[in-house]
């Protein structure tokens, strides 16, 4: 495919015309830095997702193959799935020692290594995708998450979104709080931490083990992203009940992050590149799946017969209060925790004000 017919595609022609008027350098790349060259450099991409799968595969090579149009050839990267390189959970660690210079995923795999990591992908009853990009990109909320990040030798992007999840599968139906208890489901962050509260059993997996793990009876339940994806991977083959709302992923936000002497070490355009190649991606992405959800829960509903169920009102009481407790308690034990929270509800509650008389007061109007 030619240069110019990508960027077109990609809706980057735009992007790529003004790179070289951008003056704003992102944050956590350091002072001054190399100016434009014309060497060529060969860059690794680990990612926690099946190679091609829909949506957060392909958004990944979308991206790689974005960054190596938009500089020309200049900075060529080479996707890797998970588990050709690296594990899926091992993306992290990988892009911070150098053996990847970049790497896609979601940020709350990482709570284990940093308490406040889960607040800048998914917090439970928290953000959408519309205030998680706001907050990110004007409320304060990126400059925590590259002080964050810096301590781990890592530059993070957005560099996605899929919207308003989906409260998972279930192999049996959810009547009560009742149900929840001894539950083994895969869910991951803080949401998986909100469940144990409420007396499941969450489990961490890789989306390509989610499958298996259900239809062997390994968990009883899982929630992946939403229908687009869930169809994909087949959920439906084995797990008949569909929840939602998804409470505990209201706007998952993705990542890239980038090996930090590896970005200090680009000329200013190619960083400029990456971080604008990140923000046509992330706002692709949640295009891509507004736009393939319900084409996919049709199909579950009508073609595969799942039944569709909205969690009781007591079992989204009960994980409110869990959320309430786990979100207070992990940002007093963790002063970056606490600075991402108090920030993030701030920006909520901003938020909040202006959908009431604009957004909400539009879909009241609308019907």
């Amino acid at each position: 495919m030619k240069r110019r017919e990508l960027l077109r595609g990609a809706g980057l022609a735009a992007v790529a015309t003004g790179l070289a008027a951008c003056g704003a350098r992102p944050e956590g790349a350091a002072d001054g830095g190399p100016t434009a060259s014309t060497e060529r450099l060969q860059w690794k991409m680990v990612t926690s997702w099946p190679t091609n799968f829909p949506g957060l595969g392909t958004g990944a090579a979308k991206l790689a193959a974005m960054i190596t149009a938009a500089s020309g050839g200049r900075l060529t990267v080479k996707v890797y799935g998970a588990g050709e390189l690296v594990p899926a959970f091992e993306v992290f660690d990988a892009v911070g020692r150098g053996t990847a210079e970049m790497g896609h995923s979601a940020s709350y795999y990482w709570k284990g290594k940093a308490a406040a990591a889960p607040f800048f992908c998914a917090v439970p009853f928290g953000l959408n995708a519309q205030e998680m990009n706001g907050w990110l990109y004007e409320g304060g909320g990126l400059e925590i998450w590259r002080e964050l990040y810096a301590h781990f030798g890592l530059v993070p992007f957005p560099a996605g979104n899929t919207g308003v999840q989906m409260a998972g599968w279930f192999r049996k139906p959810v009547e009560s709080l009742a149900d929840l208890q001894g539950l083994k489901m895969r869910i991951p962050g803080l949401g998986g931490e909100v469940m144990a509260r409420v007396g499941a059993t969450p489990v961490n997996l890789p989306g390509a083990e989610i499958f298996s793990s259900l239809q062997t009876g390994a968990i009883d339940a899982a929630e992946w992203v939403g229908p687009y994806n869930d169809l994909a991977f087949g959920l439906h083959r084995a797990a008949k009940y569909c929840y939602y709302p998804g409470w505990q992923e209201p706007g998952p936000t993705l990542e890239c992050m980038v090996n930090k002497a590896a970005f200090d070490a680009l000329p200013q355009d190619l960083r400029d590149i990456v971080d604008a190649c990140c923000r046509a991606v992330n706002d692709a992405m949640l295009a891509e799946y507004t736009a393939r959800n319900q084409q996919a829960l049709d199909r579950l509903v009508r073609e595969h017969d799942v039944e569709l169920r909205q969690l009781p009102d007591d079992v989204l009481l009960a994980l409110r209060r869990a959320s309430d407790k786990v979100l207070e308690e992990t940002a007093a034990a963790d002063p970056m925790a606490r600075r991402a929270l108090d920030s993030m509800r701030a920006f909520q509650a901003q938020a909040k004000a202006w959908h009431a008389v604009s957004e909400e007061a539009y879909y009241a109007t609308r019907g």
